[in-house]
């Protein structure tokens, strides 16, 4: 896949603030495009092969020692960070985009990584077992719960069906911008799990599309859509998932 710029809208500055590495598919490195793209900044993908080439080299010639992507490249500030939690905190510190209160910072992060566990969760480990439909019968409850918990944040910040963010404040953090990436890139690919978060968490459902129907988002769906089709995670584990949600 040959290197492709992502970013700012057409007629904008065709210079890339950013070089990021992360697979052909949405999943994990979505939340770093979609911080990237709220923000308007533009960024530079190199492709799956170019991924494959950087993580065979030995560790010391890494712009950071990392195991797999998502890694990020700030280029103006001459850094590389790895993870995906730690480049959505490195984009919310040096974008503006995290709350001034500690303890919302805290609940921020709490966020993030419960995302990243909800993926985690839905691809079972990424791949270590497959879906049948009785793991995924049994599964339901607790994808019920993690949902839950995006709705009791959101009642206890204020956030109602048609107004508020999940932490409050007055315009969206990266908390709403994760959450809105981890339920609508799922959702718009699943309609059963859109489904279910609509009935278990309508709040939540809502704030996720009032998020990802903003412009920036809208356009980096778009896209996604363009250059992956209705890929999510990929490989042999995607197939097994939708096995099971279109039975």
């Amino acid at each position: 896949v040959a290197a492709a710029m992502w970013g700012r809208p057409p007629g904008t500055s065709e210079m890339s603030d950013y070089d990021l590495y992360y697979w052909s598919v949405p999943f994990r490195g979505q939340f770093v495009r979609a911080v990237l793209a709220y923000a308007g900044k533009a960024w530079t993908e190199g492709g799956d092969a170019a991924i494959s080439k950087l993580m065979s080299v030995p560790v010391k010639h890494m712009p950071v020692p990392f195991m797999g992507p998502p890694m990020l490249i700030d280029k103006k500030a001459d850094f590389a960070i790895a993870q995906m939690p730690a480049i959505i905190l490195y984009l919310g510190e040096t974008l503006d985009l995290m709350p001034d209160n500690p303890a919302l910072r805290a609940m921020t992060m709490k966020i993030v990584n419960d995302a990243n566990d909800v993926i985690d969760e839905i691809t079972l480990d990424g791949g270590r077992e497959m879906w049948t439909k009785k793991r995924w019968q049994d599964f339901i409850p607790r994808l019920k719960k993690w949902m839950s918990l995006w709705e009791e944040t959101g009642r206890r910040h204020g956030l109602k069906a048609d107004s508020g963010f999940l932490l409050g404040g007055k315009a969206p953090s990266i908390a709403d911008i994760v959450t809105a990436c981890l339920w609508s890139t799922m959702t718009d690919r699943f309609s059963k799990i859109e489904a279910i978060l609509g009935e278990t968490a309508p709040m939540t459902a809502a704030l996720t599309r009032r998020i990802a129907d903003l412009p920036p988002l809208a356009r980096l769906a778009a896209k996604a859509q363009q250059d992956y089709g209705d890929a999510y995670c990929g490989g042999q584990i995607e197939a097994s998932l939708r096995k099971v949600l279109d039975a």
